[in-house]
């Protein structure tokens, strides 16, 4: 790492958050929490991360965590200094953050939600920590910064007999994950002893496949310290102990721990790097490994860490046969997920491949590098949003640009405010598509839902599609404006995902995407209805229908969502005049000789009754949207009356009828 890539870096950090910053009214400091928060869920470090910022005597936070992966309590406390190539943050320093950070944990533990106003997002803080501590193996304490510190992290210490580990992200730590281009740091796993293995033949130059045998408690050991991470090119997402295969590793380990390395299939994974040792009665030894990544055995893995963590199962007699191929560093991308996709076999894939790779994310890159967006402050500069397809793309981009002048000229060009990643492609679709609740589960969950729902029917994207899906990112950001604006305190993600998904609801998402991607911006009268709007959803929001529930829980179910459908809001008569004859689709309009009749002739060949019976079966199981559900009832409806039904309504219902039928409807025979 260069120190001009660093200083360039620290200089893009600061300028963005204090952009950001003063764009949706927040403080930089938060700003910068929200920033780096974001970015380690996205990486899988994190999970279900909440800012809120409290500071007292002898004590400060600026946000929690529960990472479910792990089941760790996640505290997080920021250093942000404006100056990141100043003074260093000293070790001292860096042990005084710790400090108020574990005094806030105490403090929690001992009742201090009491004395916090209900009402305020950190006393939903404070009493989410109180009921965690309990239960959590342990705490993961973050110091976030914007300097170069002068240590990674400090020895772990106990509170109230668990174990709570400290983690520095600094500017070095930060700048090295967006630019590595990788989804987060390489994991490095070191064997002692070293791992006996069998190397198979070498036929191409770019891999190579060693056999091993690993012990569970390694593997449950390697699960505990890095989580998901270990997984994150990985399918298919863990199924907990659901399903039977889980259920049948749990019982094994618990009962005959023994059989283990027979009745289970082992794992599959992958590495950049292998070191090896010679052993003294011959033969090779694996006694480090690099970027390793498990990529086929996710469920395996994670069964054994919480077979022993929650179970006390003892792993002590328990192994697990391990088939490791090492593959060339510049053809990680490349070859990984295809190993991937082929060694998942023993269920059946629910999650499609979460990389950079997807054919979906691809296209969108490929539609939005040459797409110009129209000048909208009548300078005539017209600019381009920026698809960061992979981490790290827009700072390389950047830094290919080796002149200051040149630099200056690709922000012109590609303003950070117009850069966005996959997380916030989905929470845009998600949130305009009325699935407020799952944006509400934090950008991974949210993403990888987005990926689950999209399953084998991935949409064409062109030229509109990519018009209307930065049409939604327009809408998401001037949204997430007005609702900074109103400075409500907390829950701003929420609040405005709500408040479009409400919104859309409201106008039969009639909403003119096209005039948004000409004007890239809001009109006044979409603008004054949406900071209307955004008031009733708060306090739905904000006051959860079951007392003592956690509002930011509570902003994850579909119960909220059908409190904040609830809410009476009339669409004002000037948005009214704005609105499209009809729901715009994704894409492009069929041409003139595409006929979609075949279309309609499916619909009417679903009687009346059946379409009912979806409508009844949506409204009792809340698996379809509100909007869906009423559109099978209208149809059913149009059919029973031997009324026509339109083409576009016809594509719309068979997506519904579809869906369904995905999440467990069946038509009667």
């Amino acid at each position: 790492m260069s120190q001009s890539s660093l200083s360039a870096y620290a200089q893009e950090l600061v300028a963005d958050v204090l952009a950001t910053a003063e764009a949706e009214n927040a403080t930089a400091p938060d700003t910068f929490t929200r920033r780096v928060l974001d970015e380690l869920e996205q990486a899988g470090e994190v999970e279900n991360t909440f800012t809120a910022y409290h500071k007292a005597i002898g004590l400060e936070v600026n946000g929690y965590g529960m990472n479910d992966s792990l089941g760790t309590l996640d505290l997080f406390i920021t250093h942000f200094s404006l100056q990141p190539e100043g003074a260093r943050l000293t070790r001292s320093q860096a042990e005084g953050h710790f400090k108020r950070l574990q005094t806030f944990v105490r403090r929690c533990r001992d009742g201090m939600a009491k004395d916090i106003d209900e009402s305020s997002d950190v006393h939903d803080m404070c009493v989410a920590v109180q009921k965690a501590l309990p239960d959590a193996p342990r705490i993961r304490l973050f110091l976030l910064t914007d300097t170069v510190s002068a240590v990674s992290t400090l020895p772990p210490r106990e509170l109230d007999g668990l174990a709570v580990t400290h983690e520095v992200w600094d500017l070095t730590r930060l700048h090295r994950l967006a630019s590595s281009g990788t989804l987060s740091e390489p994991i490095a796993v070191e064997f002692d002893p070293p791992l006996p293995c069998l190397a198979t033949p070498e036929t191409d130059r770019n891999y190579s496949v060693f056999l091993a045998i690993i012990p569970g408690q390694k593997l449950a050991d390697l699960y505990g310290q890095h989580g998901t991470r270990l997984l994150e090119l990985n399918v298919r997402s863990f199924l907990q102990t659901k399903g039977g295969v889980n259920k049948g590793i749990r019982d094994t380990l618990l009962h005959n721990p023994d059989r283990f390395l027979a009745y289970n299939n082992g794992i599959t994974a992958t590495a950049s790097t292998v070191e090896f040792t010679e052993l003294p009665e011959g033969g090779q030894a694996i006694s480090m490994i690099h970027d390793l990544q498990i990529v086929n055995g996710g469920q395996t893995t994670a069964s054994i860490h919480y077979a022993h963590t929650r179970d006390k199962a003892d792993l002590s007699r328990v192994h697990v046969q391990m088939k490791l191929t090492r593959v060339s560093p510049d053809r990680l991308q490349e070859i990984v997920p295809e190993i991937s996709k082929y060694s998942n076999t023993q269920n059946k894939v629910t999650v499609v491949d979460f990389s950079s790779n997807h054919p979906f994310h691809v296209a969108i890159e490929q539609v939005t590098r040459s797409l110009w967006a129209p000048a909208s402050d009548g300078s005539g500069q017209e600019t381009k949003w920026f698809y960061e397809r992979a981490r790290g793309q827009y700072t390389d981009a950047l830094a290919r640009e080796r002149t200051p002048a040149n630099q200056r000229k690709f922000r012109s060009l590609h303003p950070t405010g117009q850069k966005f990643t996959k997380a916030d492609a989905a929470k845009f679709i998600h949130s305009w598509g009325g699935l407020p609740y799952l944006v509400s589960r934090g950008a991974e969950k949210n993403f990888r839902e987005l990926m689950v729902r999209m399953g084998e029917s991935v949409p064409t994207v062109n030229v509109s599609f990519a018009q209307r899906l930065l049409a939604k990112a327009i809408l998401f950001k001037a949204t997430d404006k007005i609702v900074a604006a109103r400075d409500f305190g907390g829950y701003k993600i929420n609040i405005t995902s709500y408040t479009i998904a409400r919104l859309a609801e409201a106008t039969n998402r009639r909403v003119d995407l096209d005039r948004l991607w000409r004007e890239q911006g809001l009109s006044p009268a979409l603008a004054a209805a949406l900071d209307d709007l955004c008031v009733s959803v708060r306090e739905v929001i904000v006051n959860p229908v079951r007392g003592g529930t956690n509002i930011g829980e509570w902003a994850k179910r579909p119960d909220c969502w059908e409190a904040v459908l609830a809410v009476p809001w009339t669409v004002p008569d000037d948005l009214l005049a704005e609105l499209t004859d009809q729901p715009l689709e994704d894409s492009a309009p069929p041409d003139q000789d595409d006929t979609t009749g075949g279309v309609v002739a499916q619909v009417m060949a679903v009687s009346a009754p059946e379409w009912f019976a979806l409508a009844r079966w949506a409204k009792e199981t809340r698996n379809l949207h509100p909007w869906q559900r009423q559109l099978a009832e209208t149809v059913g409806r149009y059919i029973n009356n031997s009324w026509p039904i339109v083409d576009k309504q016809a594509s719309q219902a068979m997506r519904v009828l579809a869906e369904a039928q995905r999440l467990g409807f069946r038509s009667n025979p």
